[in-house]
C-alpha cells in the first residue's frame, strides 16, 4: 500500500542515496476510521504520491515511465520549496477565483 510499504521502501532508498520512481497507478491504499477521524483510500494515495513527489520520488504514471524507458529520458524529483511554492499559487488561484 501506498502509505505502508510504498512510503517505506521509498524513504529507505532516498536515505541510501538512491534515485527512486514511484509508479503511482501501481499502487493504492485503503480507507481508514478510527478516533483521529477518517480518510479515504482515493484521499490517501493522492496525498502520499504529492509528498513523495515534494521530497523523495520521481511520482509518475507506468505509461510514463514506459516511455521514459523508451526515449531514456527522465523526470525530475520536485523539492519541498517547489512544491510549496506551487501550492501557494494554486491557493492564491483557489482565493481569487
Amino acid at each position: 500500500m501506498t502509505h505502508n510499504c510504498d512510503d517505506t521502501t521509498i524513504k529507505h532508498a532516498v536515505d541510501a542515496g538512491l534515485r527512486v520512481e514511484f509508479l503511482m497507478d501501481a499502487s493504492g491504499s485503503v480507507s481508514y476510521a478510527n478516533r483521529a477521524g477518517f480518510a479515504g483510500a482515493e484521499e490517501i494515495h493522492r496525498v502520499f504520491s504529492v509528498v513523495q513527489q515534494s521530497r523523495f520520488a520521481i511520482v509518475v504514471t507506468t505509461a510514463e515511465w514506459l516511455e521514459c524507458v523508451a526515449k531514456a529520458t527522465i523526470f525530475e524529483r520536485g523539492s519541498i520549496h517547489s512544491s510549496h511554492l506551487q501550492a501557494q499559487s494554486v491557493i492564491a488561484r483557489r482565493t481569487a477565483a
